[in-house]
């Protein structure tokens, strides 16, 4: 059916118009109407009486909560996670802190992850070489997965960060690591590679008590600006635990 066949057929244009008012024309058929509807006078109006018929009888319906599906069908459409995500980044390391559930389940995964992949980055090294591992942190991405894996030496003050899942960063970037206290503003620990292992310096007072979370931050090339905060998305996150 095409826009001319429905000009000479009333009863289909009237039946269309009601259902798009009503909502209940959906997908190809409904992207199609709407094309349509911008080029004919004749079924713009009369989707707007069929609107003035039905919009007052929503003052008499129910009001009906939506179920979850509906809002993430509407989150999925819309890409309102991106936009929630610029929106928040101001007060992401407050809402790290306090969100309790965050701690239990990246508590409960990241040790799991981080004694398996300690154990195996720990078997290839020959035992003359070995460091002594005092702390480690498996950080992963928004999606669960593993992308980084950072050891500490206590004795040495050395971290050793290994990257995993080898990433492509574009030639303005920078990875910036970040030690999350429990208190004050994040503090940077110096800039990671995208692939291979890199060895920083640990702080003195860099510990899990004192520091429980660490983070990788995407930022300009050298790093961020700010000494206090990343300025660019916060794209890594772990535990950073004793062992």
């Amino acid at each position: 059916m095409n826009l001319q066949q429905l000009r000479h057929n009333d009863t289909l244009r009237e039946k269309l118009a009601s259902e798009y008012v009503l909502g209940t024309l959906r997908s190809g058929a409904r992207r199609r109407f709407e094309t349509w509807l911008r080029e004919d006078a004749v079924l713009q109006r009369a989707v707007a009486e069929w609107q003035d018929r039905l919009n007052p009888l929503a003052e008499f319906a129910p009001a009906v909560a939506p179920s979850a599906q509906v809002w993430q069908s509407i989150e999925k459409q819309l890409d309102l996670r991106s936009v929630r995500v610029n929106q928040s980044r101001r007060s992401f390391w407050l809402g790290l802190r306090e969100d309790l559930s965050f701690w239990r389940g990246l508590g409960m995964a990241s040790t799991a992850l981080a004694t398996i992949l300690l154990t195996v980055l720990l078997t290839r090294l020959p035992d003359t070489s070995a460091p002594t591992t005092s702390y480690v942190a498996t950080l992963a991405n928004d999606k669960a997965q593993p992308m980084m894996v950072i050891t500490g030496d206590a004795k040495r003050r050395r971290l050793t960060v290994k990257v995993i899942a080898q990433q492509a960063i574009a030639a303005d970037k920078s990875l910036e690591l970040w030690a999350v206290p429990k208190q004050g503003a994040p503090r940077s620990l110096g800039l990671v590679a995208a692939d291979g292992t890199v060895t920083l310096p640990l702080p003195d007072n860099a510990t899990p008590e004192s520091i429980p979370v660490l983070a990788i931050s995407l930022e300009p090339k050298g790093g961020s600006p700010n000494p206090n905060a990343p300025s660019g998305p916060v794209i890594y996150t772990g535990a950073w635990l004793p062992i």
